[in-house]
């Protein structure tokens, strides 16, 4: 019966502590070994046993192979609910402080890609894209909204585009110093365009502040792509449009050499469940192939 071996899984002190850690992250097995201070043989026991339970789920990314817990299905009930009666353990919650240590590796890794890489960033972008231009595709979505936000701007060149449309107000958020200072150079200073410094899975933004957001080749940067999806959730108008443009997963982890990035792309399956959990309605879905056997995904969803 499939609800004894969940009871088992869940019947060991380790693996409550596991669950417990993947319901708030998802963690490659060199990361858990890291939080839990365990050899890796017995991580990975562990972890096979609430696989195979269904409690949590993986996916292959290059070498690596992340863990969370399973966020669908039958079995999401009982993980909410072992995981709320563990969450004033006081030894669970310094296994999230040190799991935040992790993250923090992992967005230091990006940042200290684009200190060098911002003043290149337009010809590296190049070398993936080849002589598509994903900016036309966005523009003609964005005619009716009246304040848009480029989450994630990079060099601003989305938003020199808009500028020329006139009536806009625009905001462009990144987290890299030197990215904004290639967008300060490229744009001219105007009452309608603000750019502000920012993650975002923690958007320096009012809620309700936009009535379109955009993320173009970036969300594949971000180690935690459904907190920022609930941002723009957050900061969208009700009815607000979330444009998203990203790669589809792939298997070349020489393309991070070229434009950086935490994931190999994502699958239909993996965006689309995002965006229904926050509560987008996905309106539209498009596929457009690029250099090195690469795939852009267009993601039209409304809030």
């Amino acid at each position: 019966m499939e609800i004894l071996k969940q009871f088992k899984a869940l019947s060991d002190p380790t693996r409550l502590r596991l669950l417990f850690i993947l319901e708030h992250f998802e963690l490659n097995v060199n990361e858990i070994v890291s939080v839990v201070n365990m050899v890796q043989s017995g991580v990975s026991r562990h972890l096979k046993i609430l696989l195979d339970a269904g409690l949590l789920v993986s996916r292959k990314d290059g070498s690596f192979i992340y863990y969370t817990t399973n966020k669908t299905g039958y079995t999401r009930e009982l993980v909410v609910l072992a995981c709320k009666q563990l969450e004033n353990e006081p030894g669970l919650q310094e296994d999230i402080a040190r799991t935040q240590q992790c993250i923090i590796l992992r967005k230091n890794r990006s940042r200290g890609f684009f200190r060098t890489a911002a003043p290149r960033w337009d010809r590296l972008k190049k070398k993936v894209l080849g002589n598509f231009n994903p900016n036309p595709l966005l523009e003609c979505y964005l005619q009716d909204a009246s304040t848009i936000a480029d989450l994630g701007c990079g060099t601003g060149e989305m938003l020199a585009g808009l500028l020329g449309r006139g009536g806009k107000t625009l905001i462009g958020v990144d987290a890299s110093p030197e990215m904004l200072e290639q967008a300060r150079l490229r744009l001219p200073e105007g009452q309608n365009l603000e750019l502000r410094i920012g993650e975002l899975e923690h958007l320096p933004m009012r809620e309700q502040e936009v009535d379109a957001a955009l993320m173009s080749m970036v969300l594949y940067h971000v180690s935690e792509p459904e907190k920022a999806i609930r941002e723009v959730y957050r900061v969208l108008n009700p009815g607000g449009l979330f444009l998203l443009v990203d790669f589809l997963k792939h298997d070349q982890e020489q393309i991070k050499d070229i434009i950086g990035g935490v994931w190999l792309g994502f699958t239909q399956q993996q965006i689309s469940g995002w965006l229904d959990r926050t509560g987008f309605n996905l309106k539209h879905t498009e596929f457009y192939p690029v250099e090195k056997t690469l795939t852009l995904t267009f993601y039209l969803a409304q809030k």
